[in-house]
């Protein structure tokens, strides 16, 4: 495993790196000039988002029914925004991670995932499927609550008011930076199937997929999500409490150990990233492991991080 880890105690941040994020040109993970994608690890950054704006309309809760934003789409008059922040909507379809060589923008993947949903089987509202499909539809209403789109939501909403560097979306990482590449290892060699995130598979998952950042960045996101920059801890308790939950996810993280921690991973079709975070849910302890060479294995992965965190404070964390 090679990638660059946050690793918090006691409120105090230290960021450790190991191997290449660029091998043919020797940049090394951890380097000032390299973002990651934050995959599913996104998703809580647009619940929180949808949380604001709950704040903010009083017309709007967890059981708003999605038919207004979208009338033409199956079950949407039985669908609630909770359902979609606890994927269980019912929704089962497939491809958002199929790269289908097209350079999407927001508006013309929301209406793709729309018509995706629409030609594939679903299941009863209130079962429980993960899938991208819910916080893409999620992306899509914020753009027609504020009549902004998802970028300028995120910016105004989460970038601007934790004064972030060094994160943003695919479409908007600077020149002077670089997107990290992903390798595959099977304990011997190393640096092998370099891989990349392309455009034209960011731009297909909006609001749950195509956000890069790094991991002291990510956890800057964490902290705000209940200090009151993104979020009060009412509004965090809100969102990963919501009544349409029936698992431990609610709203783009999952609770553990009677909500004394938070976790959430990520990872890419085809590609060799994980991404996960565990914090304690005062986020005093924990890790954001950005990792960009894995040998596609979640649960080894995740075996890694857990070492990292009986170091910082044994028999706090659990394994998955």
């Amino acid at each position: 495993m090679r990638g660059s880890v946050a690793i918090i105690k006691d409120g105090q941040v230290q960021t450790v790196s190991y191997g290449y994020a660029w091998y043919g040109k020797k940049l090394g993970n951890g380097n000032a000039k390299v973002v990651y994608p934050t995959a599913s690890l996104q998703k809580v950054v647009t619940a929180a988002m949808i949380v604001q704006l709950i704040d903010e309309n009083p017309e709007l809760s967890q059981y708003t029914k999605i038919s207004r934003w979208y009338p033409t789409l199956r079950n949407s008059n039985k669908i609630s925004i909770g359902n979609l922040l606890t994927h269980t909507s019912g929704i089962k379809a497939t491809k958002t991670e199929i790269n289908r060589g097209y350079n999407y923008s927001e508006a013309n993947a929301i209406n793709w995932v729309v018509n995706n949903i629409n030609a594939a089987s679903s299941d009863k509202v209130g079962t429980y499927h993960y899938n991208n499909s819910n916080y893409i539809l999620l992306a899509g209403i914020i753009r027609q609550i504020t009549g902004q789109s998802y970028e300028a939501n995120l910016k105004k909403r989460i970038i601007k008011p934790l004064g972030l560097k060094n994160t943003y979306l695919y479409q908007n990482i600077p020149n002077r930076m670089t997107d990290a590449i992903s390798y595959y290892s099977n304990g011997g060699k190393n640096y092998q199937k370099a891989g990349y995130v392309k455009r034209s598979l960011a731009s297909q998952i909006p609001g749950a997929g195509n956000l890069f950042s790094t991991p002291a960045d990510y956890y800057k996101i964490q902290v705000g999500l209940c200090d009151g920059s993104i979020l009060t801890k009412k509004n965090f308790n809100y969102l990963t409490h919501l009544n349409s939950k029936v698992n431990d996810y609610s709203g783009g993280m999952y609770l553990k150990k009677n909500d004394t921690l938070k976790l959430a991973y990520g990872s890419l079709n085809n590609l060799h990233f994980g991404s996960w975070v565990q914090l304690t849910t005062d986020n005093q302890n924990g890790i954001v492991m950005f990792l960009n060479q894995t040998n596609d294995n979640e649960n080894a992965e995740k075996d890694v991080g857990y070492d990292i965190l009986q170091y910082i404070k044994p028999g706090t964390f659990v394994s998955r």
